[in-house]
Parts: C-alpha cells; structure tokens; sequence
C-alpha cells in the first residue's frame, strides 16, 4: 500500500512521502544531484526510489523539482 502523500510538480508525479521519509524518483537529474544519497523502498512492491535528507532546504528541493521534470513520465490518462 502507498504512504501518506503522494507529491506533483506541474502535474507530474515526482516524489512522496512515506513513513516520514521524504522519496524522490530515481532520475539521472536526481542521481546526479544526491550521488550519496541511499535508495529505499517507499512500500512493499514498489520500486526503489532515493531518500532525500535534506528536507528543510527549500531551494535544493525547488532546483531538484525543476531539474527532475523533464525526465518525469508524463500523466496517465484516465
């Protein structure tokens, strides 16, 4: 089952939060942004996505969804 939130970024899905655990998809932007970050799962069957510990710096977090867009899958039709 999913966590607690579930965060957009000009429409696109680009991280959650999850047991107190602030998870960004496993981009190559974000890879590159946090080369030391770890890799968790958000929920069982999930894929791995990067735990960011940097919560409380708003202009990280800001450059990193902006940088992640791109890369980000576009919205499923429903």
């Amino acid at each position: 089952m999913m966590g607690e939130y579930v965060l957009y970024y000009r429409g696109k899905v680009f991280d959650g939060i999850y047991d107190d655990r602030f998870l960004v998809k496993p981009t190559k932007t974000a890879k590159a942004m946090m080369p030391e970050a770890d890799l968790e799962l958000p929920y069982d069957g999930a894929k791995e996505m990067i735990i960011v510990d940097d919560v409380e710096n708003k202009e990280f977090l800001r450059e990193l969804a902006e940088a992640m867009y791109e890369e980000l899958p576009a919205p499923k039709k429903k």
